[in-house]
This record gives structure tokens, C-alpha cells and sequence, in this order.
């Protein structure tokens, strides 16, 4: 009987699956958890640029305007009176010339003076103010003619001094009469224009006197003469007298010459006599009251060169203009002047800018042993700018600083402005503006870039292009923080 195989045992079977379906669960999670890992470090091109892609970008955008535009200049300035003079005397002849030293002050710094006010005395010379814009040049005496006479003039009458009939610009009888009731008003005696202690005068006198007595001796000859004449022909004899005469005669004029010469040579002394204005005793200024802006000089302390400064006339502004600001600004231009302590505000005009660069004051330096340094030049302050106000200006900022805003320029009425930003310049050098719509969609219009100023421009559509007050144009991009999916 043929042998039967023996069956397989069946419990070991029923293992092996069960561990191969464990064995096929646990894969499959290890699987799982690899992809759900992979998925967290791979990303596909596209995710990656999406992911690194700036941050979505607002279009800033400002409406057009039609306004007037302005282009504007500001500067510091410093209100200063319209004249300053630096009063240096000069004192000439006698002793006080030697050592000239200042002997009476009756003025301080900061205060006023007046027309025909005595500022200092020197050596028991005075030296006052009378107004004038002319500036003194040279001493006048008697007999001097000139636009500078003609100012002494004046300023004497307005003092109450009148100078009679002398012609305007001519120093004579009247002037010279004026000026020593002016100089006795100040308690002073006028320094004579010929300082001979009057020999020149009476000598001229002397020779009047001479001279007429001589022209008496020669009539008195000659009616002697004509009466012997007459006497020999009452007797009978001949007269021959017609050559005596002659000579008689001859004698009567040249003595009427010779005291005509006299009289000539008085008239010419007496006219260059009398009192003079010496350049070192005046200082012209063209209005009142002025002030005294500094004193530098003491009682006792000698004159070696200038002692105070004087200022009057108008106010007005002075500035500097920096290099990039000079090709803007010009006389004529409207400014408005800006007082800022007080607020308030005055208009003016550029009354002159200068056309070379102003180096400013020297700096003065101490070494360390306290010794007076080497004085260096300052840095460049700019070119001199003098704005004059519109109203005058209260005396009281004089010497403070205001803040000057320049027209430089503007448009021709009003005018389609931009800001700025809004205008860019393409590859072919064109200036346009992006003009957002309502949509969102952007066109480009091409523009011409005028008047500038506060940080707009004057713009003109050109080729064509559309632009309208209102329209939004852009000027800039803001950066979002979100970022794309």
C-alpha cells in the first residue's frame, strides 16, 4: 500500500502571514512619514519662486493740480541799516597831531544820535554827524565848488544856518558864515582855511591902502601943475605945460591899476580867509536818527584808527546766496521777510546781488601759551545779497537775523503741477507721467517739465498726450509685508 506524504504543519503557516501583513503595515507608515517629511524640505521650481517673490507692490499714486506755482530761494539774513560808516579821525595841525587821544565821549553803544550831534571830541577837535549820502573826501575852504559843497549847504540850512546868497555848490560869504554860527552852536571855533593868524588879509589890506594913497599923490601932482599952467598964461608967458600934462596923466592911471591889482589881491584873501571843514570833522550820513552800533574807543585812549560805528538810513536785509542758490536770484525779485520771534511778515525786493564771492571775516586764534595766534580767513560765507522791505521795518530787529523766502521764480497763472516724484525720465531722455485710472490700468504721458518749486513742477502734456487736473499720476511703490501663495 503505497506510503501517504505527510501534511504541511498549518500554525507556522498562519504566522508567516501575520507577520507579513505587520511587516507590510509597518512599511507602509515608515513610507508615509518619509513622504510627509520629503514634503516638507522639496518644493517644485514654481513653488520655490512663488515662495521667494517680493511682496505684492501699492502703486502710490497724487492728483494733478492746476494752481500757481512758485520756485522759491531761503535763506538767513540779518536786518542792518542801509549805511554803516567806521568813524576814523583825523587830526591834523598843531600838537594834538603828534598824539591825537580821545578826550570827550558823550555817545554809547546802542544809542541814537541826530543831525548835527557831536560823537566824539580829539584832542579838543570835535567830530559830529550832519546828513549826507556823499561820503566826505576832502577838507573845504572857502572858494571850493562841488556836489560835496552843495551837501554842507544843505545839511547847514537844515540846521537852521542859512548861507545867504551863495550859489548852490560854491563855499562863500554865506557858507562860510553858516558854518561858524553851526561850530559856535557845538561850543567850538571853526579851524581857519588859512592858517596865517589873518597875515595874508591885512597885508592885502595894506596894499589897498598904499595903492590909494599913491593915486591921491598922483592927482594931487597933477591939479598943482594945471594950476601954474593957468597962472603963466594970466602973465603973459608961454606955456609949454602940454608935456607935463601928458606925464601927470600917465602917473593917474597907472596908479588907478595899481590900486585896482589891490583891491583884487583883498578881494582873493579875504575869500580864501575865514573857517574850513576839515575831513576828520564830519561824518555824513543819509538819514536820522542813526545809531551807534559799536565803541571801541575809551576817554584817554589814543586814535590809531577806527573808533566807533555808526549806522542809518532805511533798513534792510543782508544775506548770502551759496553757489548753487546765485543763478536763481536777481534784483527785482519779490521776497518776503520773515521775522521770526515776532511772526510777522513784511514784503520786499532784491535790491542787488553781488557778483563776487565774499570771504567772510578773519578768525582769530589763541596758541596754547595764550598768545595771539596766527588770524586765518574764514570759509567763504557766499555772495552778498541785499533785500530791501516793501514797508519799513521796525526799528527793533535791527541786528537780528530773519528768514528770507525769494520768488525765484513762477508760473505763468495757474498751471498743471505734479509732485516731483511723479515725473521720470526714459532711455530716450523724454520726461513723462504714469497716470493711474480708474481700473487700475496705467498710461504713459509724455510731459514737459517747467517752473519747480515745494516740491512740485510745472508740467505740459506734450505729443498729444491727455492730462487732466485730478488725474492720478504715480509717484512711488510701497512694499507690502504679505507674501504670494
Amino acid at each position: 500500500m503505497d506510503q501517504q506524504p505527510e501534511a504541511e504543519p498549518t500554525t507556522p503557516v498562519r504566522m508567516t502571514r501575520r507577520r507579513w501583513v505587520a511587516a507590510v503595515a509597518a512599511g507602509s507608515t515608515l513610507l508615509a512619514a518619509a513622504g510627509f517629511a520629503a514634503s516638507q524640505v522639496i518644493k517644485s521650481p514654481a513653488q520655490a519662486a512663488a515662495d521667494t517673490k517680493p511682496p505684492a507692490a501699492d502703486v502710490l499714486t497724487a492728483p494733478v493740480e492746476r494752481r500757481v506755482l512758485k520756485e522759491t530761494v531761503v535763506l538767513r539774513g540779518t536786518v542792518a541799516a542801509g549805511q554803516s560808516v567806521t568813524v576814523t579821525p583825523a587830526v591834523g595841525g598843531g600838537e594834538s597831531a603828534a598824539e591825537p587821544v580821545v578826550t570827550k565821549l558823550p555817545v554809547n553803544a546802542g544809542g541814537t544820535v541826530r543831525a548835527g550831534q557831536l560823537l566824539l571830541e580829539v584832542s579838543g577837535r570835535p567830530v559830529f554827524v550832519l546828513k549826507g549820502e556823499l561820503p566826505v573826501y576832502r577838507d573845504l575852504k572857502p572858494g571850493a565848488k562841488g556836489d560835496d559843497v552843495a551837501q554842507v549847504q544843505q545839511a547847514l540850512r537844515d540846521l537852521g544856518h542859512g548861507t545867504g546868497n551863495d550859489v548852490s555848490g560854491t563855499f562863500g560869504a554865506g557858507t562860510k558864515a553858516a558854518l561858524q554860527a553851526f561850530y559856535a552852536g557845538l561850543g567850538y571855533d571853526p579851524r581857519p582855511a588859512v592858517d596865517d593868524d589873518g597875515e595874508a588879509v591885512e597885508a592885502a589890506e595894506q596894499g589897498v591902502r598904499a595903492a590909494e594913497r599913491a593915486l591921491e599923490q598922483a592927482q594931487s601932482a597933477a591939479e598943482t601943475a594945471e594950476e601954474g599952467q593957468e597962472q603963466d598964461g594970466e602973465d603973459g608967458e608961454d606955456t609949454t605945460g602940454g608935456a607935463g600934462n601928458a606925464e601927470a596923466e600917465r602917473t593917474i592911471e597907472w596908479a588907478q591899476e595899481d590900486l585896482q591889482t589891490a583891491r583884487q589881491a583883498l578881494t582873493e584873501a579875504q575869500a580864501a580867509a575865514g573857517p574850513m571843514l576839515p575831513a576828520g570833522e564830519v561824518v555824513f550820513l543819509p538819514g536820522f536818527p542813526a545809531r551807534v552800533d559799536s565803541v571801541s574807543a575809551t576817554i584817554g585812549a589814543r586814535v590809531t584808527g577806527g573808533v566807533m560805528t555808526v549806522s542809518a538810513g532805511k533798513l534792510v536785509v543782508r544775506g548770502y546766496l551759496q553757489e548753487r542758490q546765485k543763478g536763481l536770484v536777481r534784483a527785482g525779485q519779490r521776497v518776503e521777510i520773515l521775522a521770526e520771534r515776532s511772526g510777522t511778515t513784511v514784503p520786499g525786493e532784491v535790491r542787488s546781488v553781488a557778483k563776487t564771492l565774499d570771504a567772510g571775516q578773519e578768525q582769530g586764534g589763541t596758541s596754547a601759551n595764550g598768545t595771539d595766534g596766527e588770524r586765518a580767513p574764514a570759509a567763504p560765507q557766499g555772495y552778498p545779497v541785499v533785500v530791501e522791505p516793501g514797508k519799513p521795518l521796525d526799528p527793533a530787529l535791527a541786528g537780528q537775523e530773519v528768514r528770507l523766502t525769494v520768488e525765484a521764480g513762477s508760473t505763468a497763472g495757474k498751471a498743471l503741477v505734479v509732485p516731483v516724484t511723479a515725473v521720470s525720465v526714459g532711455s530716450d531722455g523724454k520726461s513723462v507721467v504714469t497716470v493711474v485710472a480708474a481700473g487700475g490700468t496705467q498710461r504713459r504721458v509724455p510731459v514737459r517739465a517747467g517752473t519747480q518749486g515745494d516740491g512740485y513742477v510745472e508740467v505740459v502734456p506734450v505729443g498729444g498726450g491727455r492730462l487732466e487736473s485730478g488725474a492720478l499720476v504715480v509717484t512711488g511703490i510701497r512694499q507690502t509685508s504679505g507674501g504670494g501663495a
